[in-house]
């Protein structure tokens, strides 16, 4: 199952609808990175450059990686506009696995938001170990989806997807692959094995029209996968979420599992 695939024709609406990530978490990255300077990031799977766009007031060299172009049309157009002349952004269409920024460039922050599921996870870790700076820190981090969130109205949003969509969740023109070993677990094989996790919980507010627009910017809802029948799902999804609606709103509880990891010499180096 490759990412890109399964996120085609979702980029539009992943940039207006999916929540970034908060001021609280984008703080916690700054702290567990070492300083440098230039400051250096790169954002995997960087999407529309939500992450890469929270970190700006951190960083002044990134690189924003994807694997999706129409997802990089997104970011250039999300950080190019808000770059100060400090700032240098290099946008690349790559793989993860794959990547390899310029011979003696050494990132200070490798982040992974949401997408360190959808990764050969051991490949891109040895391939991180071939370039990320000897105290660098890599941050893999993910808040729940609406198909795994456990309030009411998106228990009810979840069950009209499946009405439609059928009870296994989807991942574009596939199905999304088994949950492998925690991440915790993976990194801890890894070179970059001193981990520490982190919660950052998050409270939000959801219109109809939000929920929509999330749904079709994820593998298991994407626009496409309804067809002729995108109307009815979109009036089936309203009629569902009536009954739970607190002044037109849906509000969520959710959290950020922040795993932050780095080779085991450097936290004495700090």
């Amino acid at each position: 199952m490759e990412f890109v695939n399964a996120f085609a024709g979702t980029s539009s609406y992943y940039r207006r609808f999916r929540p970034g990530i908060p001021t609280d978490l984008a703080a916690l990255l700054n702290q567990a990175a070492p300083t440098g300077s230039p400051r250096r990031l790169v954002d995997i799977g960087t999407g529309p450059g939500l992450v890469a766009h929270a970190l700006l007031p951190y960083f002044d060299d990134l690189f924003a990686v994807d694997a999706e172009l129409a997802m990089l049309a997104e970011a250039e157009a999300v950080l190019r506009p808000v770059l100060s002349s400090d700032h240098q952004l290099r946008i690349r269409h790559a793989l993860a696995e794959d990547f390899l920024p310029p011979e003696g460039w050494r990132p200070h922050l490798v982040t992974c938001g949401r997408v360190f599921h959808w990764l050969d996870q051991p490949r891109f870790l040895d391939r991180l170990s071939e370039y990320v700076a000897p105290d660098g820190v890599v941050a893999v981090f993910s808040d729940r989806s609406l198909w795994t969130g456990g309030c009411s109205w998106q228990q009810a949003a979840r069950e009209v997807v499946q009405d439609f969509l059928g009870e296994q969740r989807r991942a574009g023109d596939g199905f999304f692959s088994p949950v492998g070993p925690p991440y915790e677990e993976v990194l801890r094989a890894s070179d970059f094995c001193d981990v520490t996790s982190t919660t950052v919980p998050v409270r939000r507010q959801w219109s109809v029209d939000q929920v929509i627009g999330y749904l079709y910017s994820t593998s298991f809802a994407a626009q496409h996968l309804f067809g002729d029948r995108r109307d009815a799902f979109e009036a089936a999804l309203t009629d569902a979420l009536a009954p739970f609606a607190d002044g037109g709103q849906f509000p969520e509880d959710n959290a950020f599992t922040v795993l932050t990891a780095r080779r085991p010499s450097a936290r004495k180096e700090r």
